[in-house]
């Protein structure tokens, strides 16, 4: 069962705490490891290569558009997701 928190003193003990518990780390997790991989890649742990907000937002949506695109290429082809992501989009 998965209920919504109700706020109130830690540590939760209503019906569902535990669930919930179980999926934040799992997203935790998984967001974490997408968003090292993302900048790693597209090396924006720093500055990024653009001025303003529109621009930079700019930036970042190719950012991702072109990252879906070589997962879904690598999937298509049976390729490792997780492997060889950077050397395959600086050979493009």
């Amino acid at each position: 069962m998965l209920v919504t928190p109700k706020g109130g003193s830690y540590p939760h003990t209503v019906d569902g705490a535990g669930v919930r518990k179980v999926l934040h780390e799992l997203r935790s997790r998984a967001i974490e490891n997408f968003n090292g991989q993302f900048k790693a890649i597209f090396d924006a742990n720093g500055p990024v290569p653009t001025r303003g907000e529109r621009a930079t937002a700019r930036w970042v949506l190719g950012a991702v558009l072109v990252y879906q695109l070589t997962l879904l290429h690598r999937h298509e082809h049976g390729l490792d997701l997780r492997v060889g992501l950077q050397p395959f989009l600086q050979a493009a």
